[in-house]
């Protein structure tokens, strides 16, 4: 049974007690990674799903067979792409494949991002706290609103017409 804890002397010896808890946890962390030294994660984001392999590499990022300058030629989504290596610190130190599918370049792009960012703090346990820090880990739930019946899209009704 739980004891009753009558002063704060005990508050803080049990407190202290869950904090090294926690930080035992956190420490203990193990790196995933395959037989061939990769760390493997998915990625998401509105209809887009990204399947990412990362490994130690000179920063070559491969997004369904072709180079990332070819398959996203916007600037800003090769930007989107090397937002986690940057915010972990490790720009150029990684090799990512990426097998990407569904959605629109926009949402490809916020995909492989998540997929990377999860990826890398599955390889090295310690990137965690800045990619989480960053929002990075999270998955952006928001879709497209579905369209309703009577009106033209999801909330723009037909002109209304007095006569």
């Amino acid at each position: 049974m739980t004891e009753e804890i009558k002063s704060l002397e005990e508050l803080n010896a049990v407190a202290e007690g869950t904090e090294a808890a926690v930080e035992a946890i956190e420490i203990n962390r193990e790196p995933v990674r395959d037989e061939l030294g990769r760390a493997y994660a998915t990625g998401k984001r509105k209809d887009a799903v990204a399947r990412v392999w990362i490994k130690p590499g000179s920063g070559k990022v491969v997004v369904n067979g072709k180079d990332q300058d070819k398959y996203f030629a916007r600037p800003v989504l090769q930007l989107i792409l090397r937002q986690p290596f940057q915010i972990a610190g490790v720009e150029g130190e990684f090799d990512v494949m990426a097998t990407v599918k569904g959605g629109g370049l926009t949402g490809q792009a916020g995909a492989v991002k998540h997929g990377i960012s999860k990826a890398l703090q599955l390889y090295e346990p310690s990137l965690r706290a800045p990619l989480k820090a960053a929002g990075f880990l999270t998955r952006d739930s928001r879709v497209v609103e579905r369209k309703k019946y009577g009106k033209r899209k999801a909330r723009r009704s037909f002109q209304f017409s007095k006569r």
